[in-house]
């Protein structure tokens, strides 16, 4: 299966139909009943991610199955474990054989209340050493790692770093990864206003929970809530990092140009030319090792991929069948 197989009927080749349905209320409750209907046993766990860092995830498989591997799925910022394509993907990666662990960012679903430190996009260590915890949560099976969006782009940084980190990774999916983050940044102030309008909200959500849960540590004002994306971003930056500029800060969790040129372990990338959030330009200025493989499809949005009005999508199958073809079935 790879990007030329993607042809969805003309109403879905608008990129903007495909971005919004694919993170609409609709589409969350298709994600609900898919992995439903598999009656698939699925384990909370809070995992120990170093430094006093606490992080929480979703394990799931099919009871009296053989395993052919864990996949590790990472969600997209201000996503979480439930979001609809993490749970279509769980379901679709499920049926091939494979356990799920589905990770959540911090401050992302219900666990602001785990950590005091804001969430920024920079926290890659805490994630490389969540990776390395599943996998002695749950060893002796090959691991893999998926994402989508920032959850791409964490998941190919973690992939840059897990030979060194002693992480067991040997295939990583990444669909619309953030490879630029200032490039991604004008993309959304320059675009359609619902992107950037819909990543304020819940970003400002997210804010205000922490500050209820923590007002000694973050006691700022209405006023800051009502901050646009970049300078919010900035305040953030100045206050919570130690990167002192916003340009820095986007520098440090980049993965454009040459970046992704060091990677050991083989890598899979989609991403859709018609994306209005991340440019597709990046992507044909990359330099990839040989066992990299980047297909860029005509269509498909933001992390959209939809085939049809049941609003199945192709990624999820994409990542399902491509890890399919790297980890072979157990016999």
């Amino acid at each position: 299966m790879n990007a030329s197989d993607y042809r969805p009927p003309r109403w879905l080749r608008n990129a903007h139909v495909q971005s919004v349905l694919g993170s609409s209320a609709l589409r969350r409750r298709h994600g609900e009943r898919s992995l439903a209907q598999l009656n698939a046993v699925s384990t909370l766990h809070t995992i120990d991610a170093g430094d006093g860092v606490r992080l929480q995830g979703v394990h799931t498989a099919l009871p009296g199955s053989p395993s052919r591997g864990l996949v590790m799925l990472l969600h997209g910022w201000e996503g979480s474990v439930d979001s609809s394509y993490m749970r279509l993907t769980a379901a679709e990666l499920l049926r091939e054989g494979f356990e799920v662990f589905r990770l959540n960012f911090r401050d992302h679903g219900d666990t602001h209340h785990l950590n005091e430190g804001l969430f920024h996009s920079n926290r890659i260590d805490e994630v490389v050493r969540a990776a390395g915890e599943v996998s002695r949560l749950y060893p002796d099976r090959p691991l893999a790692v998926a994402g989508y969006s920032l959850g791409g782009n964490f998941a190919l940084r973690l992939a840059l770093r897990a030979p060194t980190a002693g992480v067991p990774l040997v295939h990583v999916a990444a669909v619309c990864p953030v490879l630029d983050p200032a490039r991604t940044m004008d993309s959304m102030e320059q675009g359609l206003p619902v992107y950037l309008w819909y990543f304020e909200r819940k970003w400002r959500g997210s804010l205000a929970r922490k500050r209820a849960l923590f007002p000694q540590t973050h006691a700022f004002d209405d006023q800051v809530l009502g901050l646009r994306m970049r300078p919010l971003t900035q305040w953030m930056v100045e206050r919570h990092t130690d990167f002192g500029t916003l340009e820095r800060y986007f520098d440090g969790y980049s993965i454009a140009g040459d970046r992704l040129a060091g990677l050991q372990v083989p890598a899979s990338i989609l991403m859709a030319a018609d994306d209005p959030v991340i440019p597709v330009d990046g992507f044909h200025k990359l330099k990839l090792p040989a066992d990299t493989e980047l297909e860029i499809s005509p269509w498909g949005g933001h992390c959209g991929f939809l085939q049809s009005a049941k609003l199945d999508g192709f990624a999820e199958r994409w990542i399902a069948g491509r890890l399919s073809e790297k980890l072979p079935r157990v016999q």
